[in-house]
């Protein structure tokens, strides 16, 4: 498992001690909506909800989640793109919408850099690659083995940009014709895995590992280049044999563009604390995800270098854009 990277950044601990303008005292004035671009169940929807309950309490006002799952999260960024730019809507959202977008697809109606105000980074999690029981592999290699002697005849799906993007490098690293089948998120791709109308899932870790556990799915490997400390018999694709393999996903937290500085502060702030306090960090991880605070400067410098990397893994693995 990553070096645990929650602890407040020194540039984060500065800001957190600095007093707020006068802007950031009125705010918020009624309750804050989370918009997620993926279904109730996914990580993303249990980190806004873990953070919200935090938020809620610190900030004095509701926390609302609002699941605008599809698309690709298009829908979801859209929608805080438009809203009004006084912090009371936030995008918690993933590296599809801020980062895998911008390759896979021919058009993206927003701009993930001149849109949004960046308020921090909030986490990283893992995938895990899941198989149904019908599917004659109980490793990595044997999957490889069975795939290449049945070609086109395995099924992945994904409900994310970061598990279409796994399971294309699957393909792409190991010489493999498997059929793509798309789904609005990753909780729906799991649901037909158990019933056997798909073949195999990479998904993050939370959503993926109850299944493994409860025996209903077989658990093959981990995505990232070290093994999860939530899942530490589970290989990781390079270690069963994927040379090359490594692939984690990440969150964070996005106002709309424009939205005042000391606004943005203040729900930065806030979501640090969040981050570093003892209860929500084992909340978090105890959904495989790793909390990570950063200030809205890091994330704003970390953006662009995302849509590049992901922009280099999607030419990589062979996909064109849709």
């Amino acid at each position: 498992m990553q070096t645990r990277r929650w602890m407040l950044s020194t540039a984060a601990a500065a800001a957190a001690g600095l007093a707020l303008p006068a802007t950031a005292q009125d705010f918020p004035s009624r309750s804050i909506k989370f918009v997620v671009p993926f279904a109730a169940g996914s990580a993303t929807d249990a980190l806004a909800r873990i953070l919200g309950e935090s938020l809620s309490k610190s900030l004095g006002k509701p926390v609302v989640i609002e699941n605008l799952a599809g698309a690709s999260g298009i829908l979801a960024a859209q929608n805080v793109a438009r809203a009004d730019a006084d912090g009371h809507t936030l995008l918690i959202t993933t590296n599809t919408t801020h980062g895998a977008n911008q390759s896979l697809l021919k058009s993206v109606p927003y701009d993930a850099v001149k849109d949004f105000e960046p308020v921090g980074k909030l986490g990283t999690i893992t995938l895990a690659l899941a198989t149904h029981q019908s599917v004659p592999a109980r490793t990595v290699q044997d999957l490889v083995a069975y795939a290449k002697a049945n070609p086109g005849k395995l099924t992945f799906g994904a409900g994310s940009s970061s598990s279409r993007i796994a399971g294309e490098m699957l393909k792409s690293l190991a010489g493999l014709d498997l059929t793509y089948v798309p789904y609005r998120s990753n909780p729906q791709a799991i649901t037909d895995l158990l019933g056997g109308q798909i073949s195999l899932v990479f998904a993050d870790i939370s959503t993926t590992l109850p299944q493994i556990k409860a025996g209903k799915v077989n658990g093959l490997a981990v995505s990232t280049a070290r093994r999860s400390a939530l899942a530490p018999d589970l290989p990781t694709m390079a270690e069963a044999g994927v040379a090359g393999y490594d692939l984690a996903a990440w969150f964070a937290a996005f106002a709309p563009a424009r939205t005042p500085q000391p606004v943005v502060a203040r729900l930065n702030q806030a979501f640090v604390a969040a981050l570093n306090d003892k209860a929500t960090q084992e909340r978090l991880l105890a959904a495989g995800i790793e909390p990570e605070a950063g200030t809205p400067a890091e994330l704003r410098a970390f953006v662009p270098v995302e849509i590049r990397k992901w922009a280099d893994i999607v030419k990589a693995a062979g996909i064109q854009p849709e």
